[in-house]
């Protein structure tokens, strides 16, 4: 049985116009409903973004005030490495007098005595990495003996001594009317061997 479409075409294209609109209007809809979601989803990741954001600022701060608080011990540290410097330029090459003054006794001739004795000490001179000799200062010594052959006997001493070196006699003259009495300048040059080991620490040795 065959269908016969009664409505007037008018009608029928009514009708699909009709429906073509809800569904434009629909999808319109729809298209929208996304917008707004996409539009809330990121509204809500900006909120936490913003939340980590503040977190973070409010974390800086905290760190900052604690750096600051720990800047005093920093600007300790700094006074008492610059103390430290000092203190070590202060010992660099430090020779111990006490143990001159033993190899001093060591050494004199029975029959000498002194009557005068300085140093030098030359606390800008650094050891060198070659076999060439260090020197880092100077002893001088002023007496006087009662034998000549002992002047001889006290300069081959004294370069027995560890760290002594290059001992000279600068003057020898007879005391007065004594016979066989002089009176003698001696100096001597101090090595790096002489140093103290915390003298040779602080000059770099």
């Amino acid at each position: 049985m065959s269908r016969v479409n009664l409505l007037p075409s008018e009608i029928k294209k009514t009708q699909q116009v009709r429906r073509r609109t809800v569904l434009i209007a629909m999808i319109g809809g729809a298209v929208i409903g996304v917008i707004i979601l996409l539009w809330l989803i990121q509204g809500v990741r900006l909120s936490q973004v913003n939340d980590d954001i503040d977190a973070q600022t409010q974390t800086n701060q905290s760190l900052q005030q604690e750096i600051g608080g720990l800047q005093k011990y920093a600007d300790i540290q700094a006074q008492a490495q610059q103390e430290e410097s000092l203190l070590a330029s202060a010992y660099a090459n430090e020779v111990a007098y006490s143990g001159v003054l033993v190899d001093i006794s060591k050494v004199i001739p029975s029959d000498m005595y002194l009557s005068s004795y300085s140093s030098a000490i030359d606390t800008t001179a650094v050891p060198t990495t070659d076999s060439t000799t260090t020197f880092v200062g100077t002893m001088t010594f002023a007496g006087s003996t009662l034998q000549f052959e002992s002047l001889s006997t006290w300069l081959t001493r004294l370069e027995e001594v560890q760290g002594w070196a290059n001992p000279w006699m600068s003057n020898i003259s007879q005391e007065g009317s004594t016979p066989g009495a002089y009176t003698f300048d001696t100096s001597v040059d101090l090595t790096q061997a002489a140093v103290t080991p915390r003298g040779q620490a602080a000059a770099g040795g």
